[in-house]
């Protein structure tokens, strides 16, 4: 998703300036905890690939504008199950940010807007696994049902940002609710194809054992709580 440029404007883009600030600072923290517990390399060598990957899903996979904002597929449980949130979610500001300075500079003054409607979900997301994945399971042992689950938390959480940012920049009139809505029934889309992704992933993961205990995967790929 890329909230479309002039949907928020002004004064009013002090508020994103804050949100932005809120949900890196978070990621801060994240990324302070792991690098106490797992050294620098892992946490820049997954947060690198992380970036990589991000960049490609908003360049190169297929995005279309619906509405008040784009149609991106963004993998944000995939990557959370593959490398934690910390690597996630720096993977996420970093993809953005390289995208909107080099390939997309009219996206860059809504920075804030889009980090924080990436990020927040994903944090919520995390909350979420600790509470649905068993602790004694291992993310490559998951099922549909709770990949379903978090794709739901993350999507269904961009969704909600991006409808927030609609009505905060441009009020709740008709043509505007019915523009988010037309995004938010187009994005939701992914929801069905998110999961698949992430068992397809999860399962190259299981057979590919010699990943285990590797730097590039969250511990949990593996091993339980």
């Amino acid at each position: 998703m890329h909230i479309e440029p002039g949907l928020v404007d002004g004064s009013k883009m002090l508020l994103s300036y804050a949100t932005a600030t809120a949900a890196l600072g978070y990621t801060a923290k994240l990324a302070w905890d792991m690098l106490r517990h797992n050294g620098p390399s892992a946490l820049l060598l997954r947060s690198a690939v992380a970036a990589a990957l991000v960049f490609a899903f908003f360049e190169v996979f297929p995005h279309h504008p619906v509405g008040v904002s784009e149609v991106h597929l963004i993998l944000g449980t995939t990557l959370l199950l593959i490398f934690g949130a910390a690597p996630a979610a720096i993977g996420l500001a970093a993809g953005l940010l390289v995208q909107s300075l080099f390939f997309a500079p009219q996206d860059l003054p809504q920075y804030g807007m889009n980090v924080t409607t990436l990020l927040v979900p994903l944090f919520a997301t995390a909350a979420l696994a600790r509470r649905v994945i068993p602790a004694d399971m291992a993310y490559v042992d998951l099922g549909y049902a709770q990949t379903f689950k978090l794709s739901v938390a993350y999507q269904g959480g961009i969704v909600l940002w991006v409808g927030f940012w609609a009505i905060y920049g441009q009020g709740a009139g008709a043509a505007n609710l019915a523009d988010i809505g037309r995004f938010g029934g187009a994005y939701m889309t992914v929801v069905l194809l998110e999961p698949l992704i992430d068992l397809g992933v999860l399962a190259i993961a299981k057979a590919w054992q010699r990943l285990q205990g590797s730097a590039l995967v969250e511990r949990r790929m593996y091993q339980a709580a």
